[in-house]
């Protein structure tokens, strides 16, 4: 099964102010440069959606409602439709905040079938959190998730096994996972548009053009995917970022935003529980260099420069004095003397701590700063200690990331 709450970010929104209930609310897209986090779908209906710069937003819909994203409130929601699944089956793998598979084969027969069980998740979640959740359950994740799409919203798609190719042969290809917009051009101009195309296209002639990807697309196409659920699965990263209001080039601000991120990475690594030895800097230019179409519209949009720096330590860290030493050297390394519009940090090389071998004499691994501040916030809310540094003035939501 795959579930996924509708417009999850701003139904939240209108769920908890009634007066945006039936007017279109776009969660973030705030400032010059803020992005769209999520838009109900009163606004999608005027061609609002994630991921689209705030100003476009306000062109298609100008009588929106536009709110700041509440992380933390749809994260406590978030929890609460996890506690649901898990009354269906202890087999979930989350993908994000508002979705999630769940392998229900050994459930099936205690809620009288895969349509009877969805129906009963369906109506559990409404009882929890009053919000809609979309459903498709099928044989394997690449349908369900496909399933669960073509419902929404509010909907519910089961898929027999016979069924399978029926619901995918039509469908354009590039609703297939990995097809993006240039593999998708590479397959357009293959005559390959649909799934059955790709399915019935020849193997070797597919492997000559596009390479390695090629036999997996077309198990994929055909409906085949021997992925299971993973409810144990690690991230792989954890990192912060943000988009400035305006192009920023003094040294202060970038030091300054470096340290908050280092200090929120930190934070966030000791309550995962894990160290990373593979620290990251990502860094966007704000001087554009061309154009390309956007995936949102026809329109073109402008491309800015995309610089990444890492460095491995040992032993692996969850210091944020640490984190901090180190992307800002990765900074001086990279010698940037033009205005930039975005940093983040990142941590990876994920080590759980439960699994590390204690030293020979249990020497302190100099976290003790982290845990204090840690229990100080917890008990207090969040904001109540923190690094002295400045903040930095941040357009939309604050990117944080949990690679997976």
């Amino acid at each position: 099964m795959h579930a996924d709450m509708d417009a999850f970010y701003a139904s939240v929104e209108q769920r908890d102010h009634p007066e945006y209930l039936g007017r279109p609310v776009v969660v973030g897209g705030l400032g010059r440069r803020g992005v769209v986090a999520a838009a109900s779908y009163e606004a999608r209906k005027f061609g609002v959606r994630s991921a689209m710069p705030g100003f476009q937003a306000r062109e298609l819909c100008p009588h929106a409602v536009f709110v700041s994203p509440n992380m933390a409130r749809y994260s406590e929601v978030s929890a609460q439709v996890a506690a649901v699944f898990a009354e269906f089956t202890p087999l979930v793998e989350p993908l994000a905040l508002d979705e999630a598979f769940l392998d229900i084969s050994g459930s099936v027969r205690l809620f009288g079938g895969p349509l009877a069980l969805a129906q009963r998740l369906k109506a559990r979640i409404f009882e929890a959190v009053s919000l809609r959740v979309s459903v498709g359950v099928a044989p394997n994740k690449l349908v369900a998730k496909i399933a669960c799409t073509l419902s929404k919203p509010d909907g519910l798609l089961v898929v027999a096994r016979d069924a399978v190719n029926w619901l995918l042969d039509p469908l354009p290809v590039r609703r297939l996972w990995g097809v993006g917009p240039a593999l998708g051009e590479e397959l357009r101009q293959l005559g390959i548009g649909t799934f059955s195309e790709l399915a019935g296209f020849d193997a070797y002639a597919l492997r000559k053009a596009l390479g390695n990807p090629a036999p997996l697309l077309q198990q994929l196409a055909r409906g085949e995917d021997v992925r299971s659920v993973e409810p144990a699965r690690e991230p792989q990263s954890i990192g912060e970022e943000n988009t400035f209001g305006v192009d920023v080039s003094d040294a202060q601000t970038v030091f300054d935003t470096l340290t908050a991120h280092a200090h929120r990475v930190a934070q966030r690594l000791r309550q995962s529980g894990y160290r990373g030895k593979t620290i990251s800097l990502k860094i966007k230019l704000s001087r554009t260099r061309g154009q390309r179409e956007s995936r949102l519209s026809q329109k073109k949009e402008p491309v800015y420069p995309l610089l990444t720096r890492s460095c491995s330590i040992d032993p692996p860290t969850h210091e944020a004095a640490v984190i901090a030493r180190t992307v800002q050297d990765l900074w001086r390394q990279a010698r940037i003397t033009e205005p930039i519009r975005l940093l983040g940090v990142s941590v990876s090389n994920l080590r759980a701590v439960s699994n590390e071998q204690l030293g020979l004499f249990g020497e302190a691994r100099g976290d003790t700063l982290g845990r204090a501040l840690d229990a100080i916030n917890n008990r207090f809310g969040k904001q109540t200690i923190g690094p002295g540094v400045g903040t930095a003035q941040k357009s939309g939501i604050s990117g944080r990331k949990l690679g997976i």
